[in-house]
């Protein structure tokens, strides 16, 4: 169950729409929030970032309230009750008006000089590319690497040709109709490792910069021993049943078409030079 509030204007003519969904996260969204606000201001690109308040039981949607009043790029979404990462994310699509969405944790381990690096790559193709970071230097622990070496291993295994070697490094950033054609259905943490193996069968070229991936600066992380499970269960009935070829069915009946997102002058600076 969601609800809406916002009473801070909405930016006319975005180019970029951010979903940050955030569960729980009142010691790091502030700071997330302001540090990519900013950025995507001195760049010169007109940012909407939809700040998700993913049935937090802190203060986290409170704090995101008091900066729709300062930052009009903040658009405030809240869900009720919380039912995962990617339902949080899949809840605030309908709020995104930009011709391109991305997505990113309020974690604040990416830094945001390097997510408008990554916008202002997209926007020089033609379209029919998902940009996305490849966390190629992490300060979170030699046991998270070795399990997300492991995974990413897997993933490879199942689909050697997917393009990317962090399936879950975000942020991912892709145009608004791709995103829509996915048909997104990954209510936890699969989302991620949903739109990439989409993305492989839609033929959308995968973008990876490699950036440098800090810790959490607070807070605790919100990924638990069954998320691999779930990843695991996830992957492979994705590889082995009729999910993954039902919706290429669907797509193919209705396959979208692919146009480099219009962006105007008063949406983002000119193309990065």
């Amino acid at each position: 169950m969601n609800t809406n509030q916002n009473n801070s204007p909405r930016q006319n003519h975005p180019a970029l729409s951010i979903i940050m969904p955030a569960y729980n996260e009142e010691e790091n969204v502030g700071f997330t929030i302001r540090r990519l606000a900013n950025a995507f201001a001195k760049a010169g690109h007109n940012l909407e970032l939809v700040a998700v308040d993913n049935g937090s039981q802190d203060r986290t949607g409170e704090i995101i309230q008091d900066l729709v009043a300062q930052i009009p790029t903040v658009v405030y979404h809240r869900v009720i009750v919380n039912e995962g990462y990617g339902n949080g994310v899949l809840s605030a699509i309908p709020r995104c008006t930009a011709p391109w969405i991305g997505i990113i944790p309020a974690d604040g381990q990416v830094d945001a000089e390097d997510v408008v690096r990554l916008f202002e790559a997209v926007i020089a193709t033609n379209g029919k590319v998902l940009g996305k970071v490849r966390r190629r230097f992490r300060m979170d622990g030699l046991p998270r690497k070795i399990i997300s070496t492991a995974y990413n291993v897997f993933v490879r295994v199942l689909w050697p040709t997917l393009g990317t070697l962090d399936v879950n490094g975000s942020p991912k950033i892709l145009p608004r109709n791709a995103l829509l054609a996915m048909r997104l259905t990954s209510k936890q943490w699969f989302l991620d490792p949903e739109i990439i193996i989409k993305s492989h069968y839609m033929g959308i070229r995968i973008l990876e910069f490699n950036v440098f991936a800090r810790m959490r600066g607070n807070g605790i992380s919100h990924v638990r021993v069954n998320t691999c499970w779930e990843f695991l269960r996830s992957l492979l009935r994705f590889r082995f049943t009729p999910v993954l070829s039902e919706w290429q069915r669907e797509l193919n009946s209705a396959p979208p078409v692919f146009e480099p997102p219009v962006i105007s002058a008063d949406q983002t600076k000119s193309q990065v030079g």
